[in-house]
C-alpha cells in the first residue's frame, strides 16, 4: 500500500513540474517577443516596465505618481485622471525610458 502512495506522489510531482515548466517557458517566450513593445493606451505601467526591462518606479516617477502603491490602471485612465492627453503621457514615458536606459542607469528606488 505504501508503494502505491509513493507512485501517486511521484506522478503528481511530475505533473506539477511539467505544468509549471510549460507555463514558465510560455511566459519567457511571450516576453521575448514583446520586448520594447510600442506604447499603447491599454498598457499598464507594470506592463511597460516589464517590456522595457525597467524598474516600475522609474515610470511612476516620470508621471509624478505616488510610489507607495503599485499603479495598476491603464495609461488612458491615468491620463484621464491627470486631465492630460494620453499621447502626452506616453511621450513622457518614452522620454523616461530613453533616459533610464544605458548609459543613464535609473536611480535606486526610494
Amino acid at each position: 500500500m505504501r508503494q502505491r502512495w509513493l507512485w501517486v506522489a511521484l506522478v503528481i510531482a511530475l505533473a506539477a513540474t511539467t505544468l509549471f515548466g510549460i507555463r514558465s517557458a510560455r511566459r519567457a517566450a511571450y516576453w521575448r517577443q514583446h520586448a520594447d513593445e510600442p506604447l499603447r493606451p491599454w498598457m499598464t505601467l507594470g506592463y511597460v516596465a516589464h517590456s522595457y526591462h525597467l524598474p516600475p518606479h522609474v515610470l511612476t516617477r516620470a508621471l509624478n505618481l505616488p510610489l507607495t502603491v503599485p499603479e495598476k490602471r491603464p495609461l488612458v485612465v491615468i491620463a484621464r485622471v491627470q486631465h492630460r492627453d494620453v499621447k502626452d503621457l506616453m511621450a513622457d514615458l518614452r522620454r523616461a525610458i530613453i533616459q533610464a536606459r544605458p548609459p543613464n542607469p535609473p536611480p535606486a528606488p526610494p
